[in-house]
């Protein structure tokens, strides 16, 4: 798979203990997250940052020279779940290619995505269960609600309230329909005042839930089988 990617490694020198992947929106490219890898970067120095261009060069607009992870020409929300069930094998791929570069497993890789990015982090982990063990889905939402979620992913849903391109009740619908799923583990942070963009508020919000929040799985396993999930504030 030829690829561009943008990689920001940890400046010890040392072997990256995390894997961070960070995913562009449509229209966009690796190199519009580089602002939101260096935010990331200062609470998690032993991490690895990837930023990959997305697969495909934006038809939409070809004399630009932005990227993406599916056409959205003429999509519509009944044929979106099929487009981003075609572009998800190369995309799984990716991320496995990621993990085997730096030898980093499942369970220490977040997936960080912004609008289209989200989608594809988000409907990712859907198809392969466990293949990270964080998802932030910055102004996000998925092709099709999923029916079952696996516990050893964490969702954190960021969205802008004044979002005119993906409307923040996505992520709200998806926040709602995970925590009512068996294994379901997930947060909502929305921003009032904000729209499409990652807005520092959000940005704020992703670093607590990243040093903050506790894994159900982790919870239970510490607490006994039978202890009730932690409650989760939105």
């Amino acid at each position: 798979m030829n690829i561009r990617l943008i990689q920001i490694l940890p400046e010890s020198g040392e072997p990256p203990k995390q894997l961070m992947i960070l995913l562009h929106g449509v229209g966009a490219s690796a190199q519009d997250l580089v602002p939101l890898a260096h935010a990331l970067r200062e609470s998690f120095p032993a991490a690895a940052f990837v930023l990959p261009d997305g697969v495909e060069p934006f038809d939409a607009s070809p004399a630009l020279a932005g990227r993406q992870w599916f056409s959205i020409q003429g999509v519509t929300e009944e044929d979106r779940p099929a487009r981003v069930r075609a572009a998800l094998p190369a995309f799984v791929e990716l991320i496995r290619a990621c993990q085997r570069h730096f030898g980093i497993g499942e369970a220490a890789t977040a997936l960080i995505g912004f609008s289209q990015g989200s989608i594809m982090a988000l409907e990712a982990c859907a198809a392969v269960p466990g293949l990270a063990g964080r998802v932030l889905a910055f102004s996000g939402r998925y092709a099709r609600l999923p029916e079952t979620v696996s516990p050893l992913t964490s969702y954190h849903f960021l969205h802008g309230a004044e979002d005119a391109v993906i409307a923040a009740s996505n992520s709200r619908a998806a926040f709602e329909h995970l925590s009512g799923l068996e294994g379901g583990d997930a947060t909502l942070d929305i921003a009032d005042g904000v729209g499409h963009e990652v807005h520092e508020a959000l940005v704020d919000r992703a670093l607590f839930r990243l040093t903050h929040h506790v894994p159900v799985r982790i919870w239970k396993e510490a607490m006994g089988a039978g202890a009730p999930s932690p409650s989760r504030d939105n």
